[in-house]
């Protein structure tokens, strides 16, 4: 099967101009284990407000009101004073035993809050939901000791929580979900180890001027019924492009599995909308080794973008950093999913045993009903470090979005290790290599002018596949000649490896595309590549 969606570059352009970097490391740390004391009791009564009917058509009908207001942004409290909580002071700040929610009830989720801090300086309202009544959980300064002279006679009565984190069923001394900062959230996933996030949405992402970034601004916390340590999590969404309304049902298990369903009401128009978007770090990896100038082999949350088109057909783009930022177009109709993934998970690959990369995440977002026309685009910003989120994967609808518009849909997430519907059918993509083409013992041309693509793949129908040499690496490429193709099943391995060489000159971009085939048989998933000589 030859490669059928849509693909080009909508975006290559000096890394200066639109999107804009971000950098969450910071925020990143302090949502897992720098925030780990302070687990166990019961909500104190002089903690909740009084109770108000709620459920998620009432929400529904709020978000829609306010569209039909102006946008007012929140306030931050005490500016000054919460800018001081810097990384080293948020350390020294721990959430109260006797203050957590609903922590030892069996079955239920324990809840924990964040203290407002530089990197996450705006509050959020809390709410805890049983028998179809809301009850705001009420901030108070004792509910956080603070190791940091002066600092709780300097804040206001009235400050506020940053987010909350999802302990472990059993209350242990680990969460496994976390809501901090606009509309980000990110689960610890099957090896208890956070890397990349997902967002509520997206808003003009890769387009000229400054990317919004709607905030959950309140929570409405209940147990999931019937499951043990899940959660049903409300989520009110506002910015000055859009309002919306989420519910979010998760649960742990192999893994952790997020259902999804969101209404979004349009303020004004969007130029460029983005639904279940996940942002990741690539920093650099075995297919940009010019790259590396890190003492690890590699350094990266995610290593590609895995694609299940409408049509079925399965698509793995390994990631890159870019020399200037990119936005790639996957154009599809009623995905059966994508994610991004981290497909490498040998810690021979990082030797990093404080960042653990191996362990990261990876997440799959699988739509329900009718998504209709658009396309997975996927953003790819430079860096020079791994404290920088580079990479955005979303979904973007075809067709206009305008003031007044309003949209419902749903998916589900899966924060796992490998994608949870692995193309079984077809080989994996596991690896990509690139290096200075031609071949040994013989006069070569010049690195920028002739480059060698090697490209692994496993599982499918070759892993039982004894040596041959008759499979077939089908290549295409945007610009260039290709040369030199062969395919062989690594020595003592179930690889099997297709090399090639591409001749090109001047700096453009190549759009690059290869999978495997017997006769007229698909044997693989299709690899797609953006390679930019050097120049």
């Amino acid at each position: 099967m030859e490669y059928s969606a849509r693909w080009r570059v909508d975006i290559d352009m000096d890394g200066s101009r639109g999107a804009t970097r971000r950098s969450f490391l910071a925020l990143a740390a302090l949502t897992g284990s720098a925030w780990l004391a302070g687990y166990g009791g019961a909500l104190a009564r002089s903690s909740s407000g009084r109770a108000v009917p709620f459920s998620y058509d009432r929400l529904r009908s709020r978000a829609r009101r306010m569209a039909e207001d102006a946008f007012r942004p929140r306030p931050t409290p005490a500016p000054d004073i919460v800018q001081r909580i810097d990384f080293d002071a948020v350390q020294k700040i721990r959430f109260r035993p006797d203050a957590a929610p609903w922590a030892v009830r069996p079955g239920g989720a324990p809840i924990r809050f964040f203290h407002l801090h530089r990197f996450a300086p705006s509050p959020v309202r809390i709410h805890r939901v049983e028998g179809g009544e809301a009850r705001e959980i009420v901030y108070r300064p004792g509910m956080f000791e603070r190791d940091v002279p002066g600092l709780a006679d300097e804040l206001p009565e009235d400050l506020g929580f940053a987010g909350f984190r999802v302990m472990d069923p059993a209350d242990g001394p680990s969460d496994w979900l976390a809501f901090q900062g606009a509309s980000y959230f990110r689960s610890a996933g099957q090896s208890d180890q956070y890397g990349l996030s997902a967002r509520g949405v997206a808003i003009d992402t890769a387009v000229e001027g400054a990317e919004e970034f709607p905030a959950f601004t309140e929570f409405w916390l209940e147990d999931l019924a019937d499951v043990a340590g899940g959660v049903r999590i409300h989520a009110l969404l506002d910015g000055p492009s859009v309002t919306g309304a989420y519910r979010f049902d998760a649960r742990p298990g192999e893994g952790v599995i997020m259902d999804v369903e969101t209404s979004l009401f349009f303020r004004r128009a969007v130029r460029r909308l983005g639904l279940a978007p996940l942002t990741s770090m690539y920093w650099f990896g075995e297919n940009e080794p010019r790259r590396a100038v890190d003492w690890r082999p590699e350094v990266h949350d995610s290593d590609g973008l895995a694609l299940w088109t409408g049509a079925g057909e399965r698509i793995f783009r390994p990631l890159t950093n870019p020399p200037t930022v990119r936005l790639h177009s996957f154009e599809d109709r009623n995905p059966k999913g994508f994610g991004l993934v981290q497909r490498d998970r040998d810690f021979a690959s990082y030797q990093d045993d404080g960042a653990f990369y191996d362990r990261r995440p990876s997440l799959w977002v699988e739509p329900k009903g009718d998504w209709g026309p658009g396309s997975v685009q996927l953003l790819e910003i430079p860096t020079d470090d791994e404290i920088h989120d580079n990479i955005a994967a979303f979904w973007s609808p075809a067709g206009a979005v305008t003031a007044g518009d309003a949209m419902r849909f749903a998916y589900r997430l899966h924060w796992r290790d490998r994608q949870p519907y692995p193309p079984d059918a077809v080989a994996s993509v596991v690896a990509t290599r690139t290096g200075r083409g031609g071949r040994p013992g013989q006069a070569r041309p010049d690195a920028s002018a002739v480059r060698k693509f090697v490209i692994d793949f496993r599982g499918g129908p070759i892993s039982e596949m004894e040596p041959r040499y008759d499979v077939e690496a089908v290549v295409s490429a945007s610009r260039g000649e290709v040369s030199g193709r062969y395919v062989v099943r690594v020595v003592g391995t179930d690889i099997w490896r297709a090399v090639f060489d591409l001749a090109t000159s001047g700096g453009m971009g190549v759009d690059l595309r290869c999978h495997l085939r017997l006769g007229d048989r698909t044997l693989s998933e299709t690899w797609l590549y953006h390679y930019v000589p050097a120049v």
